[in-house]
């Protein structure tokens, strides 16, 4: 049954996505596609009082946007520089993902990043968390600054709770409570 149901949804959007008039496509390193999209994920580890951050981002758009923002070419799959190229994925996501745990703001530690086929993923940490956290307010504003059609999709897991939420351009804000 849901095998179907997923046919059924793809073969509607093919059959309506070529057809919409306000479609933004990327051509940018011969890859098209429609959708302008971020995946985060927020997640408290217990045993060490942090909370371990990571963003999925589609690589060509993440090399567009920081290219733009920081007037230099950007290549996050074979990065001659990695620091570098670190550098300014930690700087661009700082400015662009902000977090509160129980009302205080806290400071979002960059820990890394790598490419994954498409996509480049960047992690970070919130550490010192004193107990489990009962209230995530989340600033995302993830390629708003290019995208107009952008999504930031994000999943948040507390005690082995977890909640998700999408967030449209131009929202960026949301609360999750625990």
């Amino acid at each position: 049954m849901a095998v179907s149901l997923f046919k059924w949804i793809g073969i509607c959007l093919i059959l309506w996505l070529p057809t919409y008039n306000g479609l933004e496509m990327n051509v940018r390193h011969n890859s098209v596609h429609p959708l302008y999209v971020t995946v985060s994920e927020f997640n408290y580890n217990s045993k060490d009082r942090i909370i371990e951050i990571s963003c999925k981002i589609f690589t060509n758009d993440f090399e567009a946007v920081l290219e733009k923002t920081f007037h230099t070419k950007v290549d996050l799959s074979l990065p001659s520089d990695k620091k570098t190229a670190d550098k300014l994925v930690n700087a661009y996501v700082q400015k662009h993902l902000q977090l509160k745990v129980d009302g205080k703001p806290v400071q979002i530690e960059f820990v890394g990043s790598e490419k994954e086929t498409d996509a480049t993923w960047s992690y970070f940490q919130v550490s010192h968390i004193m107990g489990a956290p009962q209230k995530l307010e989340i600033t995302n504003s993830l390629l708003y600054d290019s995208f107009d059609g952008q999504i930031n999709i994000m999943h948040v897991s507390v005690s082995g709770n977890r909640k998700s939420q999408k967030l449209d351009k131009p929202d960026s804000y949301v609360v999750f409570q625990f």
